[in-house]
């Protein structure tokens, strides 16, 4: 999720319903209902996806940073030209020039893919728990285990 979020052209598939950031989670309850023999449950598969989201927006921010120095005379440029054109409001051009390729904006999307990462990774889980979900094999009871009392043997 956070390598192609990170990806200059790739993240575009995050414009799609969060595609990376909600496929991460699913991803991450699919796997964790394979190192499992029961079921998962919807909350399991819901906290494999937050911490896939987080864990995501940490791997985005380590990537971001040395991309934002690649590409970002290239992004620069493209606004001065806009500039040079007329393309951009005269209130906007200063603010994106300082905006492109600069610390502002990597802690910028960095928090932002923090919080939305955080909420949608968490529904994909979420959704792929139920869809990922083993059934138990005919005639097994899924019974959780009783607690043991605390006051001594029984």
């Amino acid at each position: 999720m956070g390598a192609l979020s990170a990806l200059p052209i790739v993240s575009s598939g995050n414009l799609c319903c969060c595609l990376w950031v909600v496929s991460g989670g699913v991803i991450a309850a699919y796997f964790l209902q394979q190192n499992q023999a029961t079921p998962i449950t919807p909350g399991e598969g819901a906290m494999a996806g937050l911490l896939a989201g987080l864990l995501g927006a940490t791997v985005y921010l380590v990537l971001s940073i040395p991309l934002s120095f690649i590409v970002g005379p290239f992004q620069a440029e493209l606004v001065r030209r806009l500039i040079a054109r007329g393309a951009l409001p005269p209130e906007f051009r200063g603010t994106a020039l300082r905006y492109i390729g600069g610390p502002l904006r990597v802690m910028f999307s960095f928090v932002f893919m923090l919080v939305i990462g955080a909420v949608f990774s968490t529904l994909g889980g979420l959704v792929g728990a139920l869809v990922f979900r083993k059934n138990l094999p005919p005639g097994t009871i899924d019974v959780p285990p009783q607690p043991t009392p605390s006051g001594g043997s029984v």
